[in-house]
């Protein structure tokens, strides 16, 4: 289900100097996120280090193009490297299952593999009634090795519209989870569909 009543999706970027927002509408990403990493890091910057930040949005931009995002962006100190993903989009679910009672339902079926509990919370956000949801899981679960993400995921059902959003900050960065918790409800709190 995809809706037409509105157009746009916003997100307030807290400390908006730390975020590179992801241009999901680029016909060309890999010039678009040479030029990232070029304003990104320091002119003196080596050549290997510039083309690897150009790896990494690009990565990020093709996840958020593949899953259809409506707005995404990465957290990217200035001269750093990206510390997490958000992203914003709407999800296709039948009119009967637009309740959090149905996503905490999912959520709770969801098989993983998980780390540790984790935790759904009912929360009121400006755009509606949402459940979140943090836990952390690993990037390849059949594999024997790999990376491990923490994230926080609001499912927001907006009481304009009958629709579905998933708003997702996803980070591998340790040290950063209590702070980046924060910054995802900030983000959550800050969601607008004009």
């Amino acid at each position: 289900m995809v809706t037409n009543d509105w157009r746009q999706c916003r997100v307030v970027l807290p400390a908006p100097q730390n975020w590179l927002v992801l241009d999901l509408r680029s016909e060309d990403p890999e010039t678009w996120a040479r030029e990232v990493a070029a304003e990104h890091l320091a002119e003196d910057a080596p050549t290997e280090s510039r083309d690897a930040f150009a790896t990494d949005v690009l990565w990020y931009w093709g996840v958020a193009v593949r899953q259809r995002a409506l707005c995404a962006a990465v957290l990217a100190p200035p001269e750093s490297a990206v510390i997490a993903s958000y992203s914003v989009r709407e999800l296709r679910i039948p009119p009967e299952s637009l309740s959090v009672g149905a996503f905490r339902a999912e959520a709770a079926r969801a098989e993983g593999p998980y780390f540790g509990e984790q935790g759904l919370t009912e929360v009121e956000l400006p755009l509606g009634p949402a459940l979140r949801v943090h836990r952390l899981e690993p990037t390849a679960p059949d594999a024997d090795s790999g990376t491990i993400v923490e994230g926080v995921v609001h499912y927001v059902l907006p009481r304009q519209y009958p629709t579905a959003l998933e708003c997702r900050l996803l980070w591998s960065t340790l040290g950063f989870g209590e702070e980046l918790e924060k910054i995802a409800d900030e983000l959550a709190d800050s969601v607008l569909l004009e």
